[in-house]
């Protein structure tokens, strides 16, 4: 879910969602200017939204029965879906009561609004951290940022990140001939962020990331498989696990990824 679905401080190259600009009849403000949603009704609403999703599944014979009652009872949100969610100005208190209704909250974040980060009253129970460039040019090509000092502020993230007491995560969504490069160069940044995880993964050509980009853009697991490897050589970090269909390793300085119930 996202309570930020129109609103994103940035136009990855990468994104699949729509931006305004990517045709000349699809243009809106990016930038926050309506009245917010209330967090209570943003978690009643999105777990109303959940079941009727399911509802279909109740007629299917076919339907497993043990998870459709499992799904009815939802425990984990991903704060994730579309937009930045650190625009969202009640984002601690949605945090907040998604975990007294005893949800684990996962929230990713593109790292730009390093304040609404750090001063998150409420911790998430995991926090992804989008690094998906090598240096500040790179960043300008992949990210393409909507206002002054997004790297800046990105790198200031990432020496903060440290400071958390949640699991952290640096994903890198990474596309051919982008910024699926310098393995070192991404070895500095991690440095400075210490996560818990970092997640390289290959950027898939769906949605409207096909107006910005191309198929041959999009990197077998092979090649993700192979850039982690230089990045765990680079950092010490060791390869955990895999996913071939979804072109996703996963690395840790851990034995074992943390369980999180």
């Amino acid at each position: 879910m996202t309570p930020t679905v129109h609103y994103c401080n940035l136009h990855c190259t990468f994104c699949w969602r729509a931006h305004s600009g990517d045709k000349p009849d699809l243009k809106w403000r990016e930038t926050p200017s309506a009245a917010w949603d209330e967090p209570e009704q943003i978690v009643e609403e999105c777990t109303r939204a959940q079941l009727k999703l399911l509802t279909g599944y109740k007629g299917n014979p076919s339907t497993d029965k043990w998870k459709l009652r499992e799904a009815q009872k939802p425990r984990h949100v991903a704060i994730s879906l579309t937009g930045e969610p650190t625009l969202y100005p009640e984002l601690s208190e949605l945090i907040r009561l998604f975990q007294k209704r005893r949800f684990t909250t996962f929230l990713v974040s593109n790292g730009t609004i390093p304040d609404a980060l750090f001063k998150l009253s409420e911790e998430p129970t995991q926090l992804y951290v989008s690094l998906c460039a090598y240096d500040e040019q790179s960043f300008l090509r992949t990210c393409r940022p909507q206002f002054p000092e997004a790297w800046t502020k990105l790198i200031e993230t990432l020496s903060l990140l440290r400071t958390l007491k949640c699991p952290t995560v640096l994903r890198l969504t990474l596309a051919r001939h982008l910024n699926l490069a310098h393995p070192e160069s991404y070895a500095g940044l991690i440095e400075k962020a210490n996560p818990t995880y970092i997640e390289p993964k290959a950027y898939m050509h769906v949605g409207f990331s096909r107006l910005r980009l191309g198929y041959e853009n999009m990197p077998s697991h092979a090649e993700i498989r192979g850039f982690a490897q230089a990045l765990a050589e680079e950092t010490g970090y060791n390869i955990l696990d895999e996913a071939p269909d979804s072109r996703v390793v996963l690395l840790s300085r851990l034995e074992k990824a943390i369980m999180l119930t």
